[in-house]
């Protein structure tokens, strides 16, 4: 499994890094937060290359993308991905989006109306009331410790700079405890196909999925037997279950093919 062309794009005052696999219908890949392309989409990359033309992309502070000091916003990791796909020569893409990078393609969606062909929005939540109770709490507590390992030795394989993975971390950390609700506009102004997808024990309640769901007009919802994520890639210990990701493989890509 290699890109067929990867490298960087100057985009915003910061150079993004991006890869790209496959052929056909392009399908933008957007990590969820202190991840980056592979770590999140390496299962799903690996079924769906002979489908679609996949473009990841690693966001700001986030895998070999630079860093920037401002605060992380998901409007902002939108008008980034937007200016990426522009220098890309991409017209118009279908996005999946995985945790917070489900918050970073619903944005797309709402501003970016014109480039957006379909939506698969994974694990993501719209307001602090969706997610699991405590969670909040705990992210307000959270350290550098509390990160998952997985995800630091991923970070700095990446990237051995760990100042960068501080950075990374604060941003990321910030974002979630300044999160305020979204006026449910955002999501009613999504006019494409929409699928949303989440894990029963998922870090997001299955009945706030069901409330996005809703909100967005012929859109697609399927609820996993899952934790967050392991419908679509390995868990934090590195287990993979295949037959569900194959499940969640092949209903993408029928939603995508409709």
């Amino acid at each position: 499994m290699e890109p067929r062309e990867k490298g960087y794009k100057q985009i915003n005052g910061i150079r993004m890094y991006y890869e790209i696999y496959g052929s056909g219908k392009p399908l933008v890949l957007i990590h969820g937060g202190g991840s980056s392309i592979l770590f999140d989409f390496k299962e799903i990359i690996a079924r769906l290359e002979n489908q679609f033309q996949l473009i990841g992309i690693d966001l700001q502070n986030h895998g070999m993308t630079e860093h920037r000091d401002i605060p992380e916003t998901f409007e902002q990791d939108a008008h980034d991905v937007a200016a990426l796909l522009k220098e890309l020569d991409v017209e118009k893409a279908s996005f999946w989006g995985f945790s917070n990078g489900g918050n970073t393609v619903m944005q797309i969606a709402h501003l970016y109306p014109q480039i957006t062909e379909k939506l698969i929005i994974a694990s993501s939540f719209y307001k602090r009331n969706g997610m699991m109770d405590g969670f909040f709490e705990s992210m307000a507590e959270a350290t550098l410790e509390s990160m998952p390992e997985s995800l630091k030795i991923n970070f700095l394989n990446l990237n051995p700079d760990f100042s960068l993975l501080e950075n990374l971390f604060e941003k990321d950390s910030k974002r979630m405890q300044t999160f305020e609700d979204w006026d449910e506009k955002i999501l009613t102004s999504i006019k494409v196909p929409a699928l949303f997808i989440s894990g029963d024990k998922d870090v997001m309640k299955p009945e706030h999925v069901v409330e996005m769901w809703r909100l967005v007009p012929g859109s697609q919802l399927m609820i996993l037997p899952a934790t967050h994520g392991s419908y679509m890639m390995a868990d934090f210990e590195g287990n993979i279950d295949s037959d569900l990701i194959n499940l969640t493989a092949n209903e993408a890509t029928q939603f995508l093919n409709d």
